[in-house]
């Protein structure tokens, strides 16, 4: 079976950095792009950033310049690191991976900024 963990969340100031981290398992890693998605208390789910297979990556206007996706295919593992967090950053933070039409989805991680 198909399974993303993610790991890394917790409460942070305003400020301060977090690195989030995905493990991977029962895909083949390497084919699929892989994304990180939030979504925030009473909000709907937004797109934060995706690295692709070839290792591309790309950032929504929310995160850029801040924010910084990464992948290890050896370890099966694609990592968001978060910098300058701001309270509106709180949120829960899901694992993405996408390949030839097949979706997955982790159980999220909660990233909370506050003082």
């Amino acid at each position: 079976q198909v399974q993303l963990v993610e790991s890394g969340g917790t409460l942070v100031q305003p400020g301060g950095s977090l690195r989030l981290s995905c493990a991977a398992s029962g895909i083949i890693f390497s084919s699929h792009d892989m994304g990180w998605y939030r979504q925030a208390p009473g909000k709907q789910r937004e797109w934060v950033a995706t690295v692709s297979s070839s290792g591309t990556t790309i950032y929504a206007d929310s995160g850029k310049g801040r924010f910084a996706i990464s992948r290890d295919n050896a370890k099966k593992t694609v990592y968001l690191q978060m910098n300058s967090l701001k309270p509106e950053d709180t949120a829960v933070y899901y694992c993405h991976a996408h390949d030839s039409g097949f979706y997955y989805w982790g159980q999220g991680t909660q990233v909370t900024v506050s003082s």
